[in-house]
């Protein structure tokens, strides 16, 4: 079996770009760790492809984003935090907005790969495993925000959605609520698939029968939370409370409420998550779990960036941050 640049790297523990170094004889590379990058060249017996060599001496200090949609303020928050840390370190960013589109996104990391990036951050990424490894085996570095990827070289920041989802449905349950209703963001969402699941064990974990017909997908957007629930009343469903997996498609619950003479909270307590900054606005104010979106994008840049400049392995691939529930008007009666 031919043995890769990334083979060494992982076995050396060491970035691929500093292996690329060690090769170039590259002064900047520290003699131990030169030393040991070049026993597992040895141990290996890795021989460099030329034009591969040739290839990874040219850095374009330039990072490639790629995102469902710019226009939600979740994924806004995330680029800036991705970019503020990015512009410190002297990189540019190329942000790739697939509109939600599988086929769009394949195309923006061909042309990603062309090698006028350095790195990829993959946002909410609808790629395959063995699509992300087949870059990750390019040589690239690679970091995700959320999706789950069990692969020891891509980076990984994210909260616990699980538990941030049942968080938000046990003070529902709290409040006096058994009937809730689910907003879904994207179907193939690892967002979506957590915070279904904490919704799941919460109502479980009170033996409180789950319905599917209560959950609707709003795709991440205050139209589709809008049609969601609008599609929930055609079914005749009598609920209390609507869990909505973010923010933008809580404002759709508010407009539909309002359309249809159903006081917040009143009639429907409310509690959405992301805590954008309009949530606290909105009249009722919006219960939501804030999620520190600008760190994350902040430390998975850290991330990224220190692999790429050469920095020794030695940070946790994982960072998992904390969210918070924030109680407002929306979830609790007068």
């Amino acid at each position: 079996m031919d043995v890769k640049i990334v083979d060494v790297a992982l076995k050396a523990k060491v970035s691929p770009t500093t292996v690329s170094r060690v090769l170039n004889n590259n002064p900047l590379v520290k003699s131990k760790t030169r030393e040991k990058v070049l026993r597992v060249i040895e141990e290996l017996q890795y021989v460099p492809n030329a034009a591969a060599k040739n290839l990874r001496q040219q850095r374009t200090m330039t990072i490639g984003i790629i995102v469902p949609d710019v226009r939600v303020s979740y994924y806004t928050d995330l680029v800036k935090g991705i970019q503020t840390k990015a512009y410190a370190e002297k990189y540019k960013i190329v942000i790739c907005d697939t509109n939600n589109d599988r086929v769009i996104e394949s195309e923006y990391l061909k042309l990603l790969s062309d090698r006028s990036v350095d790195g990829m951050i993959l946002v909410a990424s609808m790629l395959t495993n063995s699509e992300v490894q087949e870059i990750v085996d390019r040589g690239y570095a690679v970091g995700v925000i959320g999706r789950s990827i069990q692969n020891s070289k891509v980076l990984n920041v994210h909260t616990d959605n699980v538990k941030s989802a049942k968080e938000a449905v046990n003070h529902l349950i709290e409040q006096g609520h058994r009937d809730i209703a689910f907003l879904s963001g994207y179907p193939n969402a690892m967002d979506s698939y957590d915070r279904l699941e904490g919704y799941i064990k919460a109502l479980k974990e009170h033996e409180i029968p789950f319905n599917p017909s209560y959950v609707e997908s709003g795709n991440f957007n205050e139209t589709g939370g809008y049609e969601a629930m609008l599609r929930l009343w055609d079914k005749g469903l009598k609920f209390t409370a609507v869990f909505s997996a973010n923010d933008e498609m809580a404002l759709g619950v508010y407009r539909a409420c309002k359309e249809r003479g159903i006081s917040i909270p009143r009639d429907l307590a409310v509690v959405g998550v992301d805590n954008d900054r309009v949530s606290q606005y909105l009249s009722p104010t919006l219960s939501t779990v804030n999620q520190p979106k600008f760190q994350m994008g902040f430390t998975l840049a850290e991330k990224l960036i220190n692999r790429l400049n050469d920095e020794e392995i030695e940070q946790e691939r994982v960072t998992v941050l904390e969210s918070e529930l924030i109680v407002r008007h929306s979830s609790v009666k007068a």
